[in-house]
């Protein structure tokens, strides 16, 4: 089967329908894996049968709502208006046909990405991927305009020994160094190979500044088709990882003393006839009005994304001085400290570059958030502060995941752009897990004050 060759089914007519499952049964194909993202980004879904796999198209898979907030600790949210309350409801999961692509690590098996329903045909408004689909809306809608994103994802490979779980590689390798020398067993390539399969169009791959730590860089694309390549790149890794009997993370900071794993994303927006409108070849810097409309609004709501940028107890810790994440709402040219980095290039390849992602962002909702904050820069014709050079300046951002939903719930603004839906699901989600944090005793505090206190 060629890279990603099926992703040009859309009709859902039955006899198209029909073609399809014929074309899948001729190519091997016994089972269709419909998933979608949860809030944290988290793959769920089921294997279908190919046999049964007409229905599902037509009726869609039949979910419980409350996965899409379900805490790490597999329990469901019990918060006011969510799931408990309701009675557990069900969902649909509708495939969506454009995004069936063979799986190179299970026989016989192709994935689909769903969009989520209730059975009166209404979008779940609490579904990751239908909200960057609504930001996407907003833009072409009222700015005509078209986002356009490219990912960088960082991530720990580890492998689990009789003392717990350590580094794949404890080699001292440099930042860049490809080969075996930080890559004992060719994981990088077979990441590679596999995302060629499944279409995910990853551009570079290489060793980052920890041991077993690595980056991915992906190829632009549209909002929703970029973010739908890296939900499906983070799951490929934990999926090769595990055959290769190891474990992937993208947990933003596992070891104290390593450096953090982020989540770097780079945006720009065209206009009716492709161009891109954050370039102006007649200002100083080539950079357009838009432009900075656009990272004006980013850096306003800066500190209330975060709770989407930085999700978890965890993330906070990689947010720290001399880790190259920035500590402030700020922008620079080409400056690595800064929330906003503007690369050098200008023409096709002007772009903002925002460095505060953790790499346990969910890919719907980092995107999403993002966009709505440069809307809001557009509309309201924001200014930007002055640019900052290393060490940065503006706005502190919040120190922790307490702080960042608090921020989150006074941007009045904000949350209106995001809808009060998407607000309450998110924040009550992460206040749980923000407060079985605060009442876990952790190993740090057991070691320093058990003897001495």
């Amino acid at each position: 089967m060629q890279p990603n060759k099926m992703a040009t089914y859309t009709d859902t007519r039955p006899d198209a329908v029909k073609e399809i499952i014929t074309r899948l049964e001729r190519q091997g194909v016994k089972y269709v894996r419909v998933t979608y993202s949860d809030m944290h980004g988290y793959p769920r879904g089921k294997d279908i049968p190919l046999e049964y796999f007409a229905n599902v198209i037509e009726d869609g898979q039949t979910f419980c709502v409350a996965n899409l907030v379900d805490g790490l600790d597999g329990i469901p949210l019990n918060a006011p208006g969510m799931a408990p309350d309701r009675g557990f409801p069900d969902m649909r999961a509708v495939p969506d046909l454009s995004t069936l692509a063979t799986i190179p690590w299970e026989p016989h098996t192709v994935q689909c990405l769903a969009d989520l329903y209730d059975h009166n045909g209404k979008e779940i408004d609490i579904s990751p991927r239908q909200f960057l689909k609504r930001a996407v809306t907003l833009f072409e809608e009222t700015l005509n305009l078209t986002p356009v994103f490219a990912h960088e994802l960082e991530f720990y490979l580890l492998q689990h020994t009789e003392a717990g779980w350590k580094k794949y590689s404890d080699r001292p390798s440099m930042v860049y160094t490809v080969g075996r020398r930080s890559d004992e067993r060719g994981m990088l390539h077979q990441f590679l190979d596999a995302g060629k399969t499944l279409g995910l169009q990853l551009t570079a791959a290489n060793h980052e500044i920890g041991g077993g730590q690595f980056e991915v860089n992906m190829l632009h694309g549209t909002a929703t088709e970029s973010a739908d390549r890296a939900f499906r790149f983070k799951n490929m890794v934990k999926e090769i990882a595990a055959c290769n009997g190891l474990h992937a993370t993208f947990m933003g900071k596992p070891f104290t003393h390593e450096p953090g794993s982020g989540f770097h994303i780079h945006v720009s927006l065209l206009n009716g006839q492709d161009a891109n409108v954050f370039h102006d070849p007649q200002a100083a810097d080539g950079l357009s009005q838009i432009c900075k409309h656009f990272m004006a609004g980013v850096l306003r709501h800066a500190p209330a994304t975060m709770s989407f940028l930085a999700p978890t107890v965890n993330a906070y810790k990689r947010l720290v001085p001399d880790s190259m994440a920035p500590l402030a709402a700020d922008w620079g040219y080409d400056v690595r400290t800064a929330f906003v980095r503007i690369p050098a290039e200008r023409g096709r390849g002007s772009r903002l570059e925002l460095r505060a992602g953790d790499a346990s962002a969910n890919p719907y909702l980092i995107a999403a958030a993002c966009l709505l904050a440069g809307y809001d820069g557009i509309v309201n014709e924001l200014e930007p502060p002055g640019p900052a050079g290393e060490g940065g300046q503006g706005i502190s951002l919040p120190r922790n995941l307490h702080e960042s939903i608090e921020v989150l719930l006074r941007d009045q603004r904000l949350c209106e752009l995001i809808g009060a839906p998407m607000v309450k699901a998110f924040t009550a989600m992460k206040k749980v897990e923000a407060d079985r944090f605060q009442k876990h005793v952790t190993d740090w505090e057991f070691n320093e004050y058990v003897y001495h206190i």
